[in-house]
């Protein structure tokens, strides 16, 4: 697994629904933003992993977790962190896990967020999404599980 973490003051996720934009995640003030990615060997077990590494991790102001100041978390799936474009000009998805694979891993990750006390909003899977944040930093962190 991957994941891109961003220290964000706000962000949300928009998608288009027959009536019109939908917002379906929004956290307010100091979170994280995680977008996830799954390769095919990931396993549930490394989801818990993952879960447990956001809840912990120590990028919001004074270095402390969302564990500590009991900030959100907006989780987003996102296959193309498995992108590869090191041949060509069009990225091959190779090493991205299905659908049928990723949905319920990221599913996990943010179930085991919500166990651990997390409050947790989420993109809407395999949907085009416009994700927008404030990035505070600017502070991202790459995590491969």
């Amino acid at each position: 697994m991957r994941a891109v973490v961003q220290r964000v003051d706000g962000a949300s996720v928009v998608v288009e629904t027959e009536s019109g934009p939908e917002t379906v995640g929004l956290i307010t003030g100091e979170g994280l933003c995680v977008l996830v990615g799954v390769a095919h060997e990931d396993t549930p077990e490394q989801a818990e992993r993952l879960a447990r590494k956001l809840w912990s991790i120590r990028m919001l102001a004074g270095e402390k977790s969302c564990s500590e100041v009991n900030a959100p978390l907006l989780v987003i799936s996102q296959f193309t962190l498995y992108g590869d474009a090191r041949k060509g000009r069009r990225p091959t998805w190779n090493a991205a896990a299905p659908g049928e694979v990723a949905e319920p891993l990221v599913d996990e990750v943010v179930a085991q967020l919500r166990k651990l006390g997390a409050t947790v909003e989420t993109g809407r899977f395999g949907a085009e999404m416009r994700v927008s944040l404030t990035n505070h930093g600017p502070f991202t962190v790459i995590i491969d599980m």
